[in-house]
């Protein structure tokens, strides 16, 4: 019995929108990344999902996700990418996580683990080519790439990967790009000249996946596209299929007056006689309380707009004198193909002056995740 909010959550659209980031990457392999619990759809089935897909890699954020996929029995290639003192590096070593390194510190607390385990350690060195967010910088890279070669030349670590990441590759033909692909190419050549052979060498998210073939390089990671948003808001990709489906069945409904206030602060006054529908979703389930006389909402067979402050647990939507009951959806986002007339998570997102990955990732543990598809 389905719970009365939840998120319905597509596998076999996750696994037919990897398939078709594949074909998009041309001869790249496809790392599916999972992390912040799948942008929101489940880490463990999506990640099962796109591997069905053909994603050969996996990829998260913290290593405690990566290690969350070892324990469930999944042994495809895995990338950690964020690497805060203190986190579990001996046990990412162990259970043959790959493991992102952005500056020395991480260098040196990977070698120490792989060290005292006896292991050879796998890791990916990132050039910061102009995002100046994570990443060795370029006065860095070439002291750091040697001090790798030494110690791969040691057999306590293999540089598996060389990669990077966008600043603005969601703006097709931002200058930045050709100027980050420039210094990427550098990179690679500076650790060509050390004697390093990775395995995978990338840079391209999604949105460098749908629109920059010659970004594609060894792998190509499909993060939001994976589940069928575009990354970029002007851009139709034909075929993605959305996976998540926000909905929630209305608690009760009720006939007030004109010029009744609705909700907390009255922000919404009614101008005439109506009906007001309650669903039973709020901020604390991921609803944007800035989605307040805003958030786009089909119910009753129409697209109407939430009535007033959305509340922790609850918003109201004024169906005006339509027939809606108790117990019926209201679908706050969607497949628009498979929900004709409902709103996408992208339709939020440009509602709220946002992007569709915090539509999506901030759907919270309180609503149930109800999968379909996927045997």
């Amino acid at each position: 019995m389905a719970h009365f909010a939840h998120a319905r959550v597509d596998l076999d659209a996750i696994a037919y929108n990897a398939r078709l980031l594949r074909e998009r990457a041309g001869g790249a392999a496809l790392m599916g990344v999972v992390k912040a619990d799948g942008y929101g759809h489940g880490m463990l089935p999506a990640a099962r999902a796109l591997l069905a897909g053909g994603a050969t890699w996996l990829g998260t954020a913290f290593i405690r996700e990566a290690l969350g996929l070892r324990a469930a029995g999944i042994t495809a290639p895995v990338l950690a990418w964020i690497i805060p003192p203190g986190e579990p590096v001996g046990e990412a070593v162990e259970n043959g996580v790959d493991l992102g390194v952005s500056d020395a510190a991480v260098l040196e607390a990977v070698l120490g683990a792989a060290r005292s385990l006896g292991r050879t350690a796998r890791v990916q060195l990132k050039i910061d080519t102009g995002l100046n967010r994570g990443g060795i910088g370029h006065s860095e890279w070439g002291s750091l790439v040697e001090a790798a070669a030494r110690a791969e030349e040691a057999g306590h670590l293999k540089v598996s990967g060389i990669w990077s990441h966008f600043a603005c590759a969601d703006e097709p033909g931002h200058p930045s790009i050709a100027a980050q692909l420039s210094v990427f190419h550098d990179a690679l050549e500076t650790a060509d000249k050390v004697g390093l052979t990775p395995e995978v060498r990338h840079i391209a998210n999604s949105a460098a996946l749908l629109t920059l073939p010659e970004a594609h390089f060894d792998l190509v990671r499909g993060g939001i596209a994976s589940y069928g948003l575009s990354p970029i808001p002007d851009l139709d990709v034909p075929g993605l299929r959305p996976a998540m489906t926000l909905r929630a069945r209305v608690a009760l409904t009720k006939r007030v007056p004109p010029g009744s206030g609705v909700s907390y602060g009255h922000r919404y006054v009614t101008d005439r006689e109506t009906t007001l529908a309650l669903v039973p979703l709020g901020y604390a389930d991921g609803v944007p309380r800035a989605a307040t006389n805003r958030g786009p909402v089909l119910l009753g067979g129409r697209g109407r707009v939430i009535a007033g402050t959305v509340c922790m647990d609850q918003f109201v939507v004024d169906v005006g004198d339509d027939e809606v009951a108790a117990g019926e959806y209201a679908v706050l986002f969607g497949d628009p193909d498979a929900h004709p007339g409902a709103p996408s998570a992208q339709d939020w997102a440009g509602v709220l002056d946002t992007i569709p990955y915090e539509i999506v990732t901030r759907v919270g543990v309180r609503v149930p995740r109800e999968y379909v598809g996927g045997a």
